[in-house]
């Protein structure tokens, strides 16, 4: 069952029509600036991967994707959850060098996925990565690269407020940076989305890093997959959105593991039997590039920006009866 929250007097600032023009306007200027100040190639990329190679994103290892045969092959695909993994493998064939990158258009099904005002089981991100060399394996370079992010998403909000006053711009390019273990440390007595709530209320944009590892409470901050952030160079880009007085998430990146750093977190997440599939081979025999990368949120960072109160709003998803019924009387227009 889907859970909605309705901010008290909710009304959209834009029609149903301007809504549209204004998500097409906002795609296109943030996808310029991200790839301009990050010199990013947009490339294609699959919306199907085949099961045995490894490509495909467990998230949090329990997502069950959407899996078909291909009456031609006599082999199965699955529908992506991510592209963590093929875009690295697309750098080195691609041949992309140090201090280039590429950008996509990524689309997936996460089936079980919880749905609400930001969540929906479609999943409409830019994914993006680009290749480092040794010396950029730091959290300096990581930081530096959050701020160019940060500060294309304020740029885009900027212009896209010149087009539509009524909108006003409100995000923050003062980045805090924090780990998850000084956020814990901070408020031991709260989980970790009141944990991010309560930072955001403080400092409104925040990248919250070194997600993966066991706290010292005994639980990590969220789970991370094991085989593409190196947990020490990682972290989520959150925003504070006032409509709803809390965190939005509208990043996870982070600078991904090298053969290293993918064997001991294999080892710590008990998932050593990896290594036989095609990209863990490839990783660790050298073949695939250092690299940096993420995923950014295009339905979120169309509702923060549009100030919408739920992801239906700005995309085209399904949603349970309750779910329709709610924003029907709530003044929530559902595509």
């Amino acid at each position: 069952m889907a859970k909605v929250v309705v901010p008290v007097g909710y009304k959209s600032l834009l029609s149903l029509y301007e809504t549209q023009t204004a998500i097409g306007k906002m795609k296109r200027m943030f996808e310029d600036r991200l790839a301009q100040s990050l010199n990013l190639k947009r490339v294609s990329a699959p919306l199907f991967v085949e099961p045995h190679t490894g490509f495909n994103d467990d998230l949090n290892g329990i997502d069950r994707p959407v899996q078909f045969d291909v009456k031609e092959t006599g082999q199965s695909a699955q529908i992506v959850h991510s592209l963590a993994k093929w875009k690295r493998v697309a750098l080195a064939k691609y041949d992309f060098h140090v201090g280039n990158g590429l950008y996509t258009d990524m689309n997936a099904i996460r089936r079980d996925d919880e749905m609400d005002n930001t969540h929906s089981i479609y999943v409409d991100q830019w994914d993006w990565e680009k290749v480092i060399s040794e010396k950029d394996r730091n959290e300096a370079y990581l930081r530096d690269t959050v701020q160019t992010i940060v500060n294309a998403m304020c740029d885009t909000e900027e212009e896209l407020c010149k087009i539509y006053p009524v909108l006003a711009p409100r995000l923050n390019r003062e980045v805090k940076f924090i780990t998850s273990q000084e956020l814990e440390d901070m408020f031991p007595s709260l989980d970790e989305k009141e944990r991010e709530n309560a930072i955001v209320r403080e400092h409104s944009t925040v990248f919250l890093m070194k997600i993966g590892a066991v706290l010292r409470s005994g639980n990590p901050h969220g789970s991370r997959a094991p085989d593409y952030d190196d947990w020490e160079l990682n972290g989520d880009i959150l925003f504070y959105d006032e409509l709803f007085d809390n965190a939005i998430e509208l990043s996870s990146m982070g600078i991904r593991v090298d053969a290293e750093t993918l064997d001991a977190q294999l080892k710590l997440s008990n998932n050593e039997s990896r290594k036989s599939l095609t990209y863990h081979k490839m990783l660790l025999s050298g073949e695939l590039p250092l690299t940096i990368g993420g995923g950014i949120g295009q339905s979120r960072l169309s509702m923060l920006l549009l100030k919408k109160a739920h992801i239906g709003e700005v995309q085209v998803s399904v949603w349970d009866d309750q779910t329709i019924e709610i924003c029907k009387k709530s003044n929530i227009t559902l595509l």
